[in-house]
């Protein structure tokens, strides 16, 4: 504690004079975010529209309106800059932001590198993730609305935990289909979700007849993000006082995961550093984006110039090896059509640990971003992800969720490259959540059996082949 107030950067080790030059630096303790940042208005080039599935005509706003709360919608298609934050939003933020940005000494030392490490830290929240920053304020304007249910999916649990959350503060009943992978490799998401009042389904599920479908075809299947989500809206589109609310992808979650950066700019201006390289895992794209997208901001103004980029697992590689196309958000083809990077919309990727990058697709304004050429991607399997994240936990004590660890193994390798060059780069991660509940993937690794997984060529042409043939 300074002055009353709770240091929000610190370094790993503990080295008190090292330590203390950054606090005296840093003496005012960086405030909460009062507007989320919409990367569009200052794109020169703006993105495609979203397109109804059915006319493939652009989506308009009340195509959306049995799904989404308006002022979600309002969001989604807006060009203003800045969102003021509702003060209702930020009195909950309070209970963890501002997150912290650490230094990760003790991890430069392991690695012997020249590299500065920091990693923008957010699972401090209490679903232990990033992903409570848009949860909150969805299910905020869904009560303000008089909604009375909202439901979703959810992949490693993540969202689903941080929307049941949400709902226990404003009221609203909660309903999710867990794809079904997770569901049992990770059962303490699942109860966590429940203890926060929420009801929980394997997906795909007989509940629906998305689900059903899918059973018929294969009674095993591991499920996918995409079968979830037309569960999911199936429910939604049916039901009067229930609205959907989605955890990635969209441009309104991306921006309420703004308050990342925008952090975080702050924080490094007031160490005196800036980055030469962010690093962030993606999968539909809300972490990654909620850290880089306000650094984006400020290489538009020519104040920085940093190389960013997007890590994904490499059984699941919608940006490296998918089509920049329209595709369907779901695999039932319910949902508007966008234009994104995809593996198709019927791509079931195998059951990875890190179940929040089983998604076909990815955000459509991160694809936008990436074919304009201000961020790269790569891809990693994942036994090189869990050998970084055991490097990681055991110089920095925190074991990280398996999303996050493609970050962790792509800042070594760079750190690495560093080490090999004599290059101090600074180099800032985006560490999205911790990985409390995901220990039975480190039991695997730990034991040997955990094998890398990957997509096989004939699968994706096939998944390829079905995706909607539209003329942008």
């Amino acid at each position: 504690m300074l002055n009353g107030k709770q240091m929000h950067v610190r370094l790993s080790n503990g080295f008190r004079g090292r330590a203390r030059s950054v606090i005296n630096v840093n003496s005012t303790a960086i405030e909460i975010p009062r507007q989320w940042y919409n990367l569009v208005a200052d794109l020169a080039i703006k993105p495609l529209p979203p397109l109804h599935p059915k006319t493939f005509e652009p989506v308009k706003p009340e195509d959306l309106s049995p799904l989404f709360a308006y002022e979600l919608i309002k969001q989604e298609v807006t060009d203003e800059r800045f969102i003021d934050i509702p003060e209702e939003v930020i009195d909950v933020y309070r209970l963890w932001r501002p997150t912290p940005l650490i230094r990760a000494k003790r991890l430069e030392k392991l690695l012997d590198t020249p590299a500065r490490i920091y990693y923008k830290y957010e699972g401090v929240s209490p679903a232990g993730s990033h992903k409570p920053n848009t949860a909150v304020p969805q299910v905020y304007y869904n009560a303000q609305q008089g909604v009375k249910n909202v439901v979703t999916e959810t992949g490693a649990g993540q969202w689903g935990s941080s929307l049941a959350f949400a709902c226990s503060l404003f009221g609203l009943g909660c309903e999710v289909w867990q794809v079904r992978a997770s569901y049992y490799q990770k059962p303490y998401r699942k109860l966590m979700m429940q203890t926060w009042g929420a009801k929980v389904h394997p997906s795909p599920s007989d509940i629906t007849q998305a689900g059903r479908k899918i059973l018929q075809m294969d009674p095993s299947s591991p499920g996918s993000l995409g079968i979830a989500i037309s569960e999911a809206v199936e429910i939604a589109a049916a039901t009067d006082d229930t609205k959907y609310c989605l955890g990635s992808v969209l441009n309104h979650v991306l921006l309420h995961q703004t308050v990342i950066g925008e952090e975080c700019i702050r924080q490094m201006e007031a160490i005196g550093e800036t980055p030469d390289l962010i690093i962030g895992c993606t999968g539909g794209g809300s972490n990654f984006a909620g850290l880089s997208f306000p650094f984006i901001r400020e290489k538009l103004k020519g104040k920085i110039n940093p190389v960013i980029r997007a890590v994904e697992p490499a059984a699941c590689p919608s940006l490296t090896k998918g089509v920049y196309a329209y595709d369907f958000g779901d695999t039932a083809g319910m949902t508007p059509l966008m234009k994104m990077h995809t593996l198709g919309h019927d791509f079931i990727p195998d059951p990875i640990h890190a179940g929040g990058l089983r998604y076909h697709g990815m955000a459509p304004l991160i694809s936008h971003v990436h074919e304009l050429g201000f961020m790269e991607a790569i891809s990693i399997p994942q036994t090189e992800c869990f050998q970084g994240a055991i490097r990681f936990a055991r110089s920095e004590g925190i074991i990280p969720a398996p999303e996050p660890t493609h970050a962790i193994a792509a800042t070594i390798q760079e750190a690495v490259r560093c080490r090999e060059s004599g290059e101090s780069k600074v180099i800032l991660m985006a560490m999205c959540g911790h990985g409390h509940f995901d220990l039975a993937s480190y039991e695997k690794y730990l034991q040997g059996s955990l094998v890398d997984l990957s997509f096989e060529e004939e699968k994706i042409k096939e998944s390829l082949a079905k995706v909607p043939q539209v003329q942008a």
